[in-house]
C-alpha cells in the first residue's frame, strides 16, 4: 500500500511539474528591457516607417530602437504596406504587435494604404467587390473612415493620400488611383488654416513620377505636383521602391520637399556587379526621424539594424 501511494505521489508531482513547465514555455515572451537613450525637446517628434509588409522580427527592431531614439516621440506613421497582404489574419498579427508594445509606442500612429493592401496571392484580379473588401479591412485596421485622411498634431498638419483602387480591372498592382473628389479634399485641407512658412506633413505610399523610372505609381502625379508647386511648406514621404536610404533620400525645392522613407521588411541596394544593377538585402531595416522647432524640420536616416544614423538634413522654408 505505502508503494502504491509513493508511486501515486510521484506521479502527481510529475504531472504538476510538466504543467509548470509547459506554462512556462509557452507564456508569452516579455519584450527585451530597453535602456532609454535620449530624449528631445523639440516641438514635434515623429517617425515614418514604410513596408513592414508584415515582417513581425523587423518591426520589433524598429520599434525598439525608435524608442531608445525618443521615448517621448509624439507620432509613429506607417507608411503603406503594412501588410504583404490584405487578409484579416496579417491585419491580427499587426495589431498583436501593436498591441503587446503599447509602452514603447507614441500615443499616436498613423497607419496609410499602400498598394500590397489590395493583395490575396490567390486572386489574379480583384473585382470592384474585392476592392471594396480590401479598402475595408484596412479601414478596419487604421480606424480611418476612407483611405485618405487627417489630423493636427501639435498644431501641425500631417495629411494622408491614399489609393482608391488596385490590383484590378482599372488599375495594375502598384500604381495608386487618386479620385477628384480626393484631389478637391487635398487642396482644401492643404489651405486649412495655412501659415506661411510653416511645415506640412503629406504621405503617400507611392511616389510622384520624376522619370526615375522605379515603380513609379501615381496615375495622378502631375495633378498633385500641380497643386503642391503652391505649398513649398510640404514635406512629402514617400515609400514603396524600397530604395536604400542615402544622402539623395530627400529632394528639395519642387518647390516642395520629397522624402524616400526606407523600407523596414527589405531593401534595394545599388550594385554594379549585380544583375539589373541592384541587389535585394533582406537583412536591412530603414527608416526616418524627423524633429521640430518652429518651422525648422530636421530629417533623418535611421539604419535601424546597425543602430546608425545615415544622414541628417536641416528644412526651413522660411
Amino acid at each position: 500500500m505505502k508503494k502504491f501511494k509513493l508511486i501515486i505521489i510521484t506521479i502527481i508531482i510529475t504531472l504538476i511539474i510538466g504543467i509548470i513547465a509547459f506554462i512556462y514555455i509557452n507564456k508569452p515572451k516579455p519584450i527585451a528591457k530597453i535602456t532609454q537613450v535620449s530624449t528631445s525637446n523639440a516641438d514635434l517628434t515623429f517617425a515614418v516607417l514604410g513596408d513592414v509588409h508584415e515582417n513581425i522580427d523587423h518591426f520589433q527592431e524598429a520599434i525598439n530602437d525608435l524608442y531608445t531614439i525618443n521615448p517621448s516621440m509624439d507620432v509613429l506613421v506607417l507608411n503603406g504596406d503594412s501588410v504583404d497582404q490584405g487578409l484579416d489574419k496579417q491585419y491580427d498579427s499587426m495589431k498583436n504587435v501593436l498591441k503587446k508594445n503599447n509602452d514603447l509606442l507614441p500615443k499616436t500612429i498613423i497607419k496609410n494604404i499602400g498598394n500590397h493592401e489590395f493583395f490575396d496571392y490567390n486572386i489574379e484580379t480583384n473585382s470592384a467587390e474585392q476592392v471594396e473588401s480590401f479598402i475595408n479591412r484596412y479601414l478596419e485596421f487604421s480606424g480611418e473612415e476612407k483611405v485618405y485622411h487627417d489630423t493636427w498634431i501639435k498644431n501641425y498638419h500631417f495629411i494622408s493620400l491614399g489609393s482608391e483602387d488596385g490590383n484590378s480591372e482599372t488599375i495594375n498592382s502598384v500604381t495608386a488611383f487618386i479620385s477628384n473628389e480626393q484631389l478637391e479634399w487635398f487642396k482644401e485641407k492643404l489651405a486649412e488654416d495655412y501659415q506661411k512658412g510653416k511645415p506640412i506633413f503629406v504621405f503617400l505610399h507611392q511616389p510622384l513620377d520624376y522619370g526615375n523610372g522605379s515603380w513609379i505609381g501615381i496615375k495622378q502625379s502631375e495633378e498633385i505636383k500641380e497643386i503642391l508647386s503652391q505649398y513649398p511648406e510640404v514635406i512629402m514621404f514617400a515609400s514603396h521602391t524600397h530604395r536604400n536610404l542615402e544622402e539623395d533620400s530627400i529632394v528639395l525645392d519642387k518647390p516642395f520637399t520629397i522624402v524616400n522613407t526606407g523600407a523596414v521588411h527589405y531593401t534595394i541596394i545599388r550594385d554594379a556587379n549585380s544583375e539589373g544593377g541592384r541587389r535585394i538585402e533582406s537583412d536591412y531595416i530603414k527608416g526616418i526621424y524627423i524633429e521640430v522647432n518652429g518651422n525648422n524640420v530636421t530629417i533623418k536616416g535611421r539604419n535601424i539594424k546597425e543602430k546608425q544614423w545615415i544622414f541628417t538634413k536641416e528644412i526651413n522654408k522660411q
